[in-house]
């Protein structure tokens, strides 16, 4: 059986170019030194086997194929990552309105462009005001020169008078 000093001997002489070596293989310096710990422990235990006539050359020989190993699983874990990765990111919904939809709200805003284009002026512009402006009804007022509730019964009538002409039977027609 080979003694502790040799084991230590050759930790020492060698330590500092096996983790070089193992860092090259493995990608970084962490890595590189825990490969060079578990080789030490292989090499100790082949050294107190007494089955070694050589011990440095098996010792890079082991630091190569842990190392190898080591950035074969990180290669795996990374690949497994990414994948369950691109898997929860086809289960996102995307926020983008699916084409009908898209087709369905052109289809529904030419209709309501062709209603409000039918309304009266005053009409008109009082419910664009309301709806598209945020005006409140007493500033409708004020500005068509008209009474709130004559304002309030212009936006109903023509909301109303919208709604009739975008009937849901309606929108794939002229809207009338």
């Amino acid at each position: 059986m080979r003694s502790d000093s040799l084991w230590g001997e050759i930790y020492g002489a060698h330590r500092r170019a096996l983790i070089a070596y193992a860092e090259r293989i493995a990608g970084n310096r962490a890595e590189a030194e825990d490969v060079v710990q578990d080789a030490w422990l292989h090499l100790r235990q082949a050294l107190d086997r007494d089955r070694l006539r050589d011990p440095v050359p098996y010792l890079y020989r082991i630091v190569r194929n842990l190392a190898i190993d080591g950035r074969r699983r990180a290669g795996r874990q990374a690949r497994h990552v990414a994948d369950e990765a691109a898997a929860d990111l086809t289960e996102i919904a995307d926020d983008a309105p699916s084409p009908d939809v898209v087709v369905s709200a052109q289809v529904e805003l030419r209709c309501v462009e062709r209603a409000l284009a039918s309304l009266p002026e005053r009409q008109r512009i009082a419910i664009e005001m309301y709806r598209l402006g945020d005006f409140k009804l007493r500033e409708i007022a004020e500005r068509l020169n008209i009474s709130v509730s004559l304002a309030h019964l212009l936006i109903v009538k023509g909301l109303a008078e919208c709604h009739r002409l975008c009937r849901p039977n309606d929108l794939a027609g002229d809207g009338r």
